[in-house]
């Protein structure tokens, strides 16, 4: 059998860089998705340079022309899609004022990026997931996704009050729990995984996680069995693989 194809959006860096290497460690031709040509062919070559068969695919999840050009190319390349990480996303510094001074152009730049393109990316994947024998999709979600631990006044997330990345993280757990219902009476599994608080851009390097481990909690729900959850949510860093509340 051919080697497994994963797609990973926002991979040129960070946790989807490293989730890329996970997967290339195992074998997986790796397609890094990246809006930057330079940053794309750099990340594939230095994993290149690692003896993982990586290569770069130009696509920005908030162009829909970039997203239809690689499901073409993908289909044309490979003929299908086995992984599916839909990791890009941001986190802009207007994003994390107080609810009531966050701008409605704020959210919707947030949810441009973290949100709608994980739905138009899934969308115009998943007839190449369909021809996987078991094909994963793992969303990069976020603890700050989590009511249940955002409404705990005993919880470490509770003086965190802001409104734009935390609620689009919700927003992508919901599209979890409904892509996983569509999908039920197919092999494809559909999860959301939470990273952790890892070091990355994002945060300014600040996260107490590095991006390896990070990784770990999207590998292991890439690489799921067959009797593997589906509509899951997992991860956090204590323990990886955890359940999570949603």
């Amino acid at each position: 059998m051919t080697a497994q194809i994963a797609l990973i959006t926002g991979a040129n860096k960070g946790i989807g860089f490293e989730t890329a290497r996970l997967l290339g460690r195992e074998g997986m031709t790796v397609l890094i998705g990246a809006r930057s040509a330079g940053l794309g062919e750099e990340a594939a070559a230095a994993l290149g340079g690692e003896g993982i068969d990586a290569r770069f695919v130009h696509l920005d999840v908030t162009d829909p022309a970039t997203i239809e050009a690689a499901a073409k190319r993908i289909e044309s390349e490979h003929g299908r899609l086995d992984v599916l990480v839909n990791n890009a996303g941001i986190a802009p510094a207007a994003g994390w004022a107080a609810p009531s001074a966050t701008s409605v152009e704020t959210m919707r730049e947030v949810y441009e990026t973290n949100v709608f393109g994980v739905v138009a990316v899934t969308n115009a994947m998943l007839p190449l997931v369909r021809r996987s024998p078991a094909g994963r999709i793992v969303n990069v979600s976020s603890g700050l996704g989590s009511l249940a631990a955002m409404s705990d006044p005993s919880g470490e997330f509770f003086p965190m009050n802001t409104l734009a990345y935390p609620s689009s993280k919700t927003a992508v757990n919901a599209l979890t729990v409904a892509y996983a219902k569509d999908l039920a009476d197919t092999p494809i599994k559909v999860n959301a995984a939470d990273p952790g608080y890892c070091a990355t851009d994002m945060n300014g390097h600040a996260g107490s996680r590095t991006p390896v481990q990070g990784a770990t909690e999207v590998f292991l729900l890439a690489t799921l069995d067959d009797d593997g959850p589906t509509g899951a949510f997992q991860g956090g860093g204590e323990q990886p693989g955890r359940p999570l509340s949603w």
